[in-house]
């Protein structure tokens, strides 16, 4: 029999041991246990990028959730009537006395109030110039509007039968602020006498106009200002399924020889577009965001290089050793993953907590999409993977004999 080796053995080609997922993560570490300070640095840009843009939706999202619950509780079915242009240039045109009460006659509609505005002032004491109005308006209301406007009592009590008659008002929370006024029962002066404060109204986000003025009641602003009783401003809520029926027959309701005396709004409608453009204006930020994880991309990508370049001993050697190129490229593609990765859990944690103390400093929920988590972080995933690609390449085509000469 011939020496040598056995004609079934001389043929087999020596394979490369396949890599587990544990000796890839193993490698994939070892570089970034040996290197702490390192890590945490290039770490750092990658979590201030998905910080950023985190926070950025993150706020987005809790004030535009914040602005929904208060169209949930304020509801979308009020309407506002006022008095229009006219037919001609610069004609006055009033509203009729019983607007509120025509208007409240309607099929579908719940409860109906109204203001008239008074050519009137109203200041802290007698002393004060006339003209220093520190812009609060004085107008009349009627008994029924609080409840049209589903506004509240911040401390006091509302206009009723008893107390409208009489020189009596209640403010707005801005109208008390300017005037000083922080409790109900003090006075304040109006045309020729005071009025005694009945209560202070909550913030009115339907009628931001009402939050600077002196409300009197209907019946005492007839008796004691002068009012000539045409209200200025018509309030009325209906039920939500004939919101759009009772926005076509307000107008000509209240004033059905000529209907385009009267202008109909929807106050809530302002508030449904601010829901709906939040965050329009921070695509800017995002933009800021996503330049700043680019950096941090390139900061991984720096980092790696200059890993492959002082472990040149370490590649020659696996080489040498029997690794194979692709395992090569395997750990340094894993090691950027690991590096970017943690800088990704990072960065969602930090725009997580910043969302956090805007919401709590505002009174906001608190709201971060988990689709901006998953995106950031994944994002941060594709970032690694192209900041280890070329080092990766690199590294495998280093030659394990001027490797190891090198070293």
């Amino acid at each position: 029999m011939p020496r040598g080796n056995p004609p079934h053995t001389a043929d087999r080609a020596l394979k490369a041991t396949r890599l587990g997922p544990g000796d890839v993560l193993h490698v994939g570490t070892a570089g970034l246990r040996s290197r702490p300070v390192r890590v945490v640095l290039s770490a750092l840009g990658i979590a201030i990028g998905i910080a950023t843009m985190i926070a950025v939706v993150g706020i987005s999202a809790s004030s535009q959730a914040q602005l929904l619950r208060q169209l949930d509780a304020l509801g979308t079915n009020m309407l506002v009537a006022k008095p229009g242009e006219g037919m001609f240039s610069g004609q006055e045109v009033k509203l009729p006395k019983d607007a509120v009460g025509m208007a409240g006659r309607i099929q579908g509609v719940r409860h109906a109030g109204g203001t008239g505005d008074l050519a009137r002032s109203v200041r802290r004491s007698e002393k004060i110039p006339e003209e220093e109005t520190g812009g609060i308006a004085v107008k009349a209301a009627t008994e029924g509007l609080l409840g049209v406007l589903r506004g509240t009592i911040a401390s006091g009590t509302w206009l009723n039968a008893a107390n409208s008659r009489y020189p009596s008002l209640v403010l707005g929370h801005v109208a008390a602020e300017r005037l000083g006024i922080d409790r109900p029962g003090r006075q304040v002066w109006i045309d020729d006498r005071y009025f005694t404060v009945l209560g202070i109204l909550d913030p009115l986000p339907l009628a931001p106009e009402l939050e600077r003025s002196a409300l009197v009641g209907w019946d005492g602003a007839q008796r004691l200002l002068g009012f000539d009783g045409h209200p200025t401003a018509v309030y009325e809520r209906s039920t939500d399924a004939s919101v759009r029926q009772v926005q076509k027959l307000l107008a000509p309701t209240i004033d059905p020889r000529n209907p385009r005396n009267v202008s109909v709004s929807d106050p809530s409608s302002a508030l449904r577009a601010k829901a709906a453009t939040e965050g329009a204006f921070s695509t800017l930020l995002l933009g800021l965001g996503g330049i700043a994880l680019l950096v941090g991309g390139v900061g991984v990508a720096n980092t790696m290089l200059i890993s492959v370049l002082e472990r040149r001993h370490e590649i020659g050697l696996r080489r040498s050793l029997g690794a194979t190129r692709g395992q090569i490229r395997i750990q340094f593609v894993t090691e950027s993953l690991m590096l970017s990765g943690l800088g990704g859990i990072a960065g969602v944690l930090l725009g997580g907590a910043a969302t956090g103390l805007y919401a709590a400093s505002g009174g906001l929920p608190w709201v971060v999409p988990p689709w901006a988590a998953a995106g950031g972080f994944a994002a941060t995933l594709a970032i690694g993977t192209m900041a280890g690609l070329y080092p990766a390449v690199r590294a495998s085509r280093q030659s394990p004999t001027l490797a190891l000469a090198a070293a």
